[in-house]
């Protein structure tokens, strides 16, 4: 079964929730007897091909520009897989699933990914919106099977056209909490006294709130990430976090020093106005971290005590959350049992196979 994948940047190393999705996805794929091809986006991986666990990565070449990037990319995504003639297009997100009919009329079948409304994202202007929600309504209406990312997605789907979609989660590798301290040194770091969160610099993650939020006394804000694209409002986040000697910001980080920043984090955030379901509270989770979060559906579908949430915006309760739960660490036990609930529900293992259900019952059908 060979199939041709649409809508992520490229993996591994790449910042943002579909690629980290599709990073421990599709080689699960290939283990499960798939060929895997991914039209990957030539800024963000380099030009030349290659193959990362099993499945290879085609870059094509796009501009690294936030209104007509993924557009192009996804233009001359339908022309490489006319070429490469697969099984199925599985695309990703409502931006790229604009050129489902596209595809469908090549006679190629397509599976796609809903991962959440992205029209709601603050960075889009009106034009932008308009398309992102034709490219949600030709993907939901002419795909062959239609996957949900969460619960509250797929009810949406059902409700705007009508239509029943398979609810696959997002994932996550339970990891090991390390014991090295590395990263935690180099930007002068105390191990359980620093909050960690992670994400891209735009507005609908709320980080803008976060660093105007209390940081317990004896405590520091780490921020993990960076924007995709330089805007106004990543340089005046910057700009705010700079005044103030508590705020660390890294950068976009992966592998180690990230692991490392997990493992040793007394608290972690996640203030997003908006998420389809978002892959760092999971992986947050994982470690064991105590968690608190605003109060939107994505994040409560994500199972957290009640107590731990607060409302998206509201400066005042986020730093009451804070100080609570920095003053009350969980212990071992709900630490292992926050981390069994994750690992029954966001398996990638199952999910992968999941998957291979849905493409199996659209090439039959």
């Amino acid at each position: 079964m060979k199939i041709v994948v649409l809508g992520t940047r490229g993996f591994p190393k790449v910042q943002g929730g579909i690629e980290t999705h599709c990073e421990n996805l599709y080689p699960r794929l290939v283990n499960l007897g798939c060929e895997v091809i991914v039209i990957s986006r030539a800024p963000y991986v380099g030009e030349k091909e290659y193959v990362y666990k099993g499945v290879t990565i085609r870059p094509t070449t796009c501009p690294k520009q936030k209104f007509l990037e993924t557009f192009i990319h996804t233009r001359n995504g339908v022309r490489e897989a006319k070429r490469l003639n697969p099984d199925i297009v599985h695309i990703h997100a409502v931006g790229p699933s604009l050129f489902v009919p596209a595809i469908k009329r090549l006679g190629i079948k397509v599976v796609m990914t809903h991962h959440g409304p992205d029209y709601n994202r603050a960075k889009w202007n009106m034009l932008a919106k308009a398309v992102l929600r034709k490219g949600e309504e030709n993907g939901c209406r002419n795909a062959d099977a239609v996957i949900s990312i969460s619960r509250e997605i797929a009810g949406s789907i059902e409700k705007k056209f009508g239509r029943k979609t398979e609810v696959i989660p997002n994932g996550v590798v339970i990891p090991e909490r390390l014991r090295t301290d590395a990263a935690l040194k180099s930007y002068g770091l105390e191990k359980g006294r620093y909050i960690l969160a992670v994400g891209r610099f735009v507005p609908e993650k709320g980080l803008h709130d976060l660093i105007k939020a209390t940081v317990p006394e004896g405590w520091k804000l780490v921020i993990a990430g960076k924007a995709d694209h330089e805007d106004r409002y990543s340089r005046e986040l910057k700009e705010a976090a700079g005044k103030n000697e508590n705020i660390v910001l890294t950068g976009f980080i992966t592998g180690i020093p990230l692991q490392e920043l997990y493992s040793h984090a007394g608290l972690f955030v996640l203030p997003s106005y908006y998420e389809g379901l978002p892959i760092v509270l999971l992986e947050a989770m994982s470690y064991g971290l105590s968690c608190v979060v605003s109060d939107i559906p994505a994040n409560r579908e994500v199972a957290l005590a009640d107590g731990r949430y607060f409302k998206a915006g509201d400066i005042a309760g986020m730093s009451a959350k804070i100080r609570e739960y920095a003053e009350k660490p969980m212990s071992e036990e709900e630490k292992s049992r926050q981390i069994q609930v994750i690992r029954e529900k966001y398996d990638w293992d199952n999910i992968a196979r999941e998957t291979l259900e849905v493409y199996k019952k659209v090439i039959s059908s």
